[in-house]
């Protein structure tokens, strides 16, 4: 368990890797927490990285804390689904790239293809000085086996992505279904405006949950695809994946997090500036 300092300085304690979070603890407060908590096991990866001694037990923490990451969110997208598809502790660049409520499982095989150029163009750059050769083991060493399994997971990755796809757009068609658009005539006109609220609830309830249901999909599939490529990957190959998964996703929140930011300031002297100038 960790006491994990949140940004507007409150302490929360979580269990980092296995544990539950409590009634009072929000989604968007946990995320913060295992935000941090990611942030901290890179470091761990770094450090392994640098002084490897067949540590795959930080591999398997980290692995744990995604694991309990979306054991956490199947929990609350039960009890809130639309604030999974539209969160608020995620930011407007995060938001454009989101896939059913996260990242497209196919992009862990972009990140692992770039890293592994970038990886392997270093030690090009360096083959004179290392005494193996080419022979560094981090994601440029990857063998022609590796990259065959590699290929295959994508596929099969991509097609399931696809199906996932085909079902969220299914779901998304019922907002119109003559359920719904029987709810929009005349007939609810003369209902108390409670009793309009009640059955609108129930029609979306249906609805709702079927959304559930397809985000719990693409969540497995997303962390049933990281724990493939580390089994594809040697123990040292799969803490450099996860330190480039670590450091895309912190520094993109971080990115999204300044941008939406200063978006707010701009706008905010705009606003004041418009008042200003308008009472002179």
């Amino acid at each position: 368990m960790s006491n994990l300092h949140l940004p507007n300085g409150t302490t929360n304690t979580v269990h980092a890797t296995g544990g539950g979070v409590g009634e009072h603890v929000s989604f968007h407060m946990f995320f913060d927490s295992w935000m941090v908590e990611q942030n901290y096991q890179l470091q761990e990866l770094v450090s392994a990285t640098k002084e490897w001694g067949g540590r795959s037990d930080v591999v398997e923490q980290v692995v744990h804390h995604y694991e309990h990451y979306y054991k956490t969110k199947s929990m609350w997208a039960k009890k809130d689904i639309l604030s999974m598809f539209s969160p608020t502790w995620t930011s407007s660049l995060e938001k454009a790239f989101m896939w059913v409520g996260g990242w497209r499982p196919t992009t862990a095989f972009h990140l692992l293809y770039s890293k592994c150029g970038l990886q392997l163009e270093a030690a090009l750059e360096d083959y004179h000085h290392l005494p193996s050769g080419l022979n560094t083991g981090d994601l440029g060493d990857l063998s022609h086996s590796q990259m065959v399994r590699v290929d295959e997971l994508h596929k099969s990755t991509l097609r399931e992505e696809k199906m996932i796809t085909e079902k969220l757009a299914k779901k998304q068609e019922t907002i119109a279904d003559s359920s719904m658009v029987r709810l929009t005539t005349e007939l609810m006109v003369h209902m108390e405006e409670h009793d309009q609220q009640v059955v609108v609830d129930a029609a979306l309830a249906s609805k709702e949950n079927g959304l559930v249901r397809v985000l719990q999909m693409a969540d497995d599939l997303r962390l049933k695809t990281l724990k493939e490529l580390i089994l594809i990957l040697s123990p040292i190959q799969g803490a450099y994946f996860l330190i480039a998964a670590a450091e895309l996703h912190l520094k993109i929140h971080e990115w999204g997090k300044n941008r939406d930011a200063s978006r707010k300031r701009r706008r905010h002297h705009y606003t004041t500036t418009t008042t200003t100038t308008a009472n002179k």
